[in-house]
């Protein structure tokens, strides 16, 4: 690919001018009509050094309202970056919807810069390209623009361009040790670049290569490029807009996501046995046990960089709370956080539904603690109707992406669905009522998701069959007696992470 590219094209003064006086006001106009449809960009400059990514995108950015974009630099991890799953600092640089994120070398480093300086196994290399294409994937699926653009030139043009570059004081920093030594073995970055761009070139985010040898011969095609793809996404949406409202017309009734028929075989809440329960003298004899090899444990979880994540889901007033509290009763707060989930905010709904956990990831030794989670999305949005059909049959894919990325990366994932049942739900709801001190936990909310209980069921059970994998398993935490469920959390939790520490520790 890269070897047969006419690295010779260039272009004259003359038609450079013309061609940008048209592309300049056509880009600028199409970022403000992104702006208006919501849509988010994200522009990737790839390429070898020296091929001008600085230059492209400083003279990319000319045509663009300053106030739209943010360009980062993506340079070798920083320590805090380093104790995260690679993808972790991209997910925290993602753009709000209308608004562009230019990247200066971007999510590829990992594949080409880090691979060539072994700083990556040849066994974790397959599962970083993996990593890439879903982290891709889920981003375009959600309506993100991905335009990847990767600047070529030759290794006599790139050997002349360094040479350059060192001949004065105020540009030699630019080139650094590594940059040489790619130099010197450019046949083999070569090939590494030939098998990042066919092992990631997708119809969503495809590659564009420009040949950069001639700098206004590059702008031009940039500048083409991008346009050419803002305009086809922009005329997708409306589109897209406009058959939503048509059918919405047509539409009398929406369609009930809750009592559709799942093809099943069996429920698996209904195998639950809520009749398992500990005496009150039990219960304190195991949790004070329990509680002291968690303290233990967490010790251990640190030193070993291990990071932990502990999702819990549950019916309102399932034990969510109360098992969390215990859990976390003897851990050092310092190495520990619980995360609250309710309903996204203004903020967070301009982002993919995954940012706002992405950004929660626990670092290396450290705990992750969500008293609900990601999985909203396939339950509360999809019976209140928030998200649409398409959206939340392909969140379950997107949800073992993730959760596969993040087990890859050394994170151990347990999640847990906390059980009761109708009549417990009902009990307890009328206890908080009574109970001055409680009735801040029940909400009218509360009562109106009961009503819904079946359609909640069959979602939870769909949910369970399809993201309970041996990496991140669903535990079902029988809970009709408090007790057992509280001991049957911490018993998982330190089995869980007693075995890890046989297997290995986390991030090094």
């Amino acid at each position: 690919m890269l070897e047969k590219l006419d690295l010779s094209k260039k272009m004259e003064k003359e038609i450079y001018r013309s061609e940008m006086e048209k592309l300049i006001p056509r880009l600028g106009k199409l970022q403000r009509k992104c702006k208006d449809l919501n849509i988010p960009v994200m522009i990737a400059f790839e390429g070898y050094g020296a091929a001008g990514k600085g230059v492209q995108i400083s003279k990319l950015i000319q045509a663009l309202d300053p106030r739209g974009f943010q360009v980062y630099a993506v340079k070798g991890e920083t320590e805090e970056e380093k104790m995260h799953p690679f993808l972790w600092r991209f997910w925290t640089k993602l753009p709000p919807k209308g608004r562009i994120a230019i990247y200066d070398t971007s999510w590829y480093r990992r594949v080409l810069i880090d691979r060539f300086d072994k700083k990556i196994k040849k066994s974790e290399l397959f599962d970083a390209y993996e990593a890439i294409r879903s982290f891709e994937k889920q981003l375009t699926d959600d309506g993100m623009v991905i335009i990847k653009i990767f600047l070529a030139i030759d290794k006599k043009e790139q050997k002349k361009r360094f040479d350059k570059l060192l001949s004065s004081k105020d540009t030699a920093w630019r080139v650094s040790e590594g940059d040489r030594k790619r130099n010197e073995k450019f046949e083999k970055y070569e090939a590494m670049n030939e098998e990042m761009l066919s092992r990631t070139d997708s119809e969503n985010a495809p590659w564009h290569i420009v040949e950069a040898v001639d700098r206004r011969f590059a702008t031009v095609k940039i500048y083409s490029i991008a346009a050419e793809t803002l305009e086809r996404q922009i005329e997708a949406v409306e589109k897209k807009s406009e058959h939503s409202r048509d059918r919405a017309e047509e539409e009398k009734e929406p369609k009930d996501n809750g009592k559709e028929e799942m093809k099943l075989t069996e429920s698996i809440l209904a195998k639950a046995d809520l009749s398992l329960s500990y005496t009150k003298e039990e219960y304190e004899k195991k949790l004070k046990k329990l509680q002291k090899r968690i303290e233990e444990l967490h010790g251990e979880l640190y030193r070993k960089r291990i990071p932990v994540v502990l999702a819990f889901e549950g019916w309102d007033a399932g034990g969510k709370g109360g098992a969390i509290k215990r859990l976390t009763a003897k851990m050092d707060p310092r190495g520990y956080v619980v995360h609250p989930t309710a309903s996204p905010n203004a903020v967070e709904r301009q982002y993919h539904y995954l940012w706002r956990f992405w950004r929660s990831m626990p670092k290396a030794g450290h705990i992750a603690v969500f008293d609900r989670t990601w999985y909203g999305r396939v339950m509360v949005e999809r019976i209140e109707g928030f998200c649409t059909e398409e959206e939340w049959r392909r969140a379950y894919k997107e949800i073992n992406d993730m959760e596969r990325n993040l087990t890859k990366e050394g994170v151990l994932i347990l999640k847990f669905w906390m059980q009761i049942d109708k009549d417990e739900q009902e009990r307890r709801f009328r206890q908080r009522q009574e109970n001055p001190e409680k009735q801040w936990k029940i909400t009218d909310e509360d009562w109106r998701n009961r009503e819904k209980w079946d359609q909640y069921e069959t979602a939870v059970n769909e949910m369970l069959v399809r993201t309970s994998t041996a990496e991140a398993p669903w535990i079902v935490v029988e809970g009709n007696d408090k007790y057992y469920a509280r001991i049957k959390v911490l018993e998982t939790v330190v089995k869980a992470i007693e075995e890890r520490m046989e297997t290995g520790g986390g991030k090094a």
